[in-house]
């Protein structure tokens, strides 16, 4: 597990270092610009890359003759979006806690019910469960990447973008609709049986480390730019959600409600407490939230994870 969790951490360790170092030679644009690319351009890259995967992957003959991995994985979103917004509605009506803005608590909510169930999440799920239950795993990662980030999670953020009386059902329908990343998996999905030619097919795959990389790029120059330890005090509080409450109820639920095996339980605890997105950063650039509040989230529940994991491990495996 050890050295999964190296090979896991090594390129994020690398990017956000060296996005740590470079802030201060880049101008000002530059993150905002960077996060927009990503958003319109990167991660729909990324996901019809990812998509066309499939024609050679086990997940889409599983994905016909399971419903479990989909149910637990609305499950647990469902699960992360209701304890979070009563936490915030907790904090909100407490005199005794700093008092937030729409922007923070819209970064609370994607830090907090996001997780980086892809590049985290499957780099160390294997080492860890059975080959059935990494199965579970792959589509529990497949549709949250789907419906969490850019469904929950473009609806979170739209919202707490704009004023109370600005909100519109449709408008934040219509944020939803036409998200570019929706439409690439929709795109790579139908594509998948249609042979490219062997350049963009080999570009297409070689973009998704890229675009990883410039994601871990951006989380470490909001990084660099947090001033004092206010957003990391405050990280603290969606982390301890992602990787902690949030895991040990879909833990119970599985046991109680599904009765899975500890395997197949083990992997969707390990799925559902994976550390905060960084596709939460980009929705943060591109609906001009929180950005520190994500960035530290990010950084304070991947430490986490270090620690909760084999706590996971002795009461779920």
């Amino acid at each position: 597990m050890g050295d999964t969790l190296f090979h896991a951490y090594t390129p994020l360790i690398l990017w956000t270092g060296l996005g740590l170092i470079i802030f201060r030679f880049l101008p000002k644009w530059f993150p905002k610009s960077l996060g927009r690319c990503l958003y319109w351009i990167g991660i729909p890259l990324e996901l019809i890359a990812l998509a066309r995967q499939g024609e050679s992957s086990e997940y889409p003959q599983v994905i016909g003759t399971s419903f479990l991995a989909p149910t637990i994985t609305v499950v647990a979103l469902t699960i992360g979006l209701l304890v979070s917004l009563l936490v915030l509605w907790l904090w909100k009506n407490s005199t005794s806690l700093l008092a937030l803005n729409r922007t923070t608590e819209g970064s609370f909510l994607l830090a907090a019910v996001l997780g980086n169930t892809g590049f985290v999440g499957l780099a160390i799920a294997p080492s860890l469960v059975d080959t059935n239950a990494l199965h579970l795993a792959v589509l529990f990662s497949v549709i949250h990447n789907i419906i969490g980030p850019f469904g929950v999670g473009v609806a979170i953020a739209s919202y707490f973008s704009h004023s109370r009386e600005q909100n519109k059902w449709w408008k934040i329908l219509l944020n939803i609709l036409t998200v570019p990343a929706l439409w690439a998996f929709v795109i790579g999905n139908f594509t998948r049986q249609i042979q490219l030619p062997e350049a963009i097919e080999s570009g297409l795959q070689q973009s998704i480390g890229f675009v990883i990389a410039c994601a871990f790029l951006l989380t470490g120059i909001r990084l660099s730019q947090l001033q004092g330890w206010k957003s990391l005090k405050l990280a603290f509080f969606p982390a301890v959600l992602r990787v902690v409450i949030i895991p040990l109820l879909v833990g119970i639920t599985t046991t109680y409600f599904f009765h899975l095996p500890s395997s197949s339980r083990l992997a969707m605890v390990l799925m559902s407490g994976m550390p905060s997105a960084f596709v939460g950063l980009i929705l943060a650039e591109e609906y001009n939230l929180d950005r520190d509040l994500i960035a530290s989230s990010i950084l304070v529940s991947t430490i986490l994870l270090l620690f909760v994991l084999p706590v996971w491990i002795l009461l779920f495996g």
